[in-house]
């Protein structure tokens, strides 16, 4: 029976996609404005905007948010991001208008294949449609699809696509209802 090996790990594949340096000024920037309780939301999306991030009108950035990297991220309009927000973008993550991540969830674009004895680096991208909402603490896994209007509820793990105007909950989510908007 084979077994996992560390020491065999080589994700000499993956590229960020910016210099080391870049990535140095990042990490500083994202600790001192993000990841604190610096309230100053515009000063945030300007500096994710430097950055190389798309940033639509009307973002909300919370503090306490993490951003892995910022020029693999897309953030259409009037979408909010709650306070401890974790976006683990080793991949592009796609925010489309209108969506909410609530407080503590996560977006995770990558995780390793277990089944290898290596423990390889996997990645996905994750794309959060039109009128999406992840509630709190609910994670998102690498390579789902979180469909037009869809939910995840509180602590809900998406591990596949979610469907466009349906409610998830559960490890793993589940659909639960249909997501009917009133006016």
């Amino acid at each position: 029976m084979q077994k996992t090996d560390l020491s065999k790990f080589n994700n000499t594949w993956y590229k960020t996609g910016a210099s080391a340096f870049k990535r140095l000024c990042w990490y500083k920037t994202n600790a001192l404005f993000f990841k604190s309780s610096f309230p100053f939301n515009g000063f945030k999306i300007f500096m994710l905007k430097i950055f190389g991030a798309q940033v639509g009108k009307s973002v909300v950035i919370k503090p306490g948010v993490n951003i892995k990297y910022p020029w693999l991220l897309a953030i259409g309009n009037h979408v909010w991001i709650g306070e401890n927000v974790w976006i683990d973008n080793l991949a592009q993550v796609t925010i489309a208008d209108n969506v909410c991540i609530s407080q503590g969830a996560m977006l995770l674009t990558g995780n390793h294949n277990y089944k290898k004895t290596s423990f390889d680096l996997i990645t996905g991208v994750i794309l959060l449609e039109q009128g999406a909402w992840i509630g709190a603490g609910a994670m998102v896994c690498p390579g789902v699809k979180c469909k037009q209007h869809s939910v995840l509820s509180v602590m809900s793990v998406a591990t596949k696509d979610l469907e466009a105007y349906t409610v998830y909950q559960g490890n793993p989510a589940v659909k639960i209802r249909d997501r009917k908007i009133e006016l």
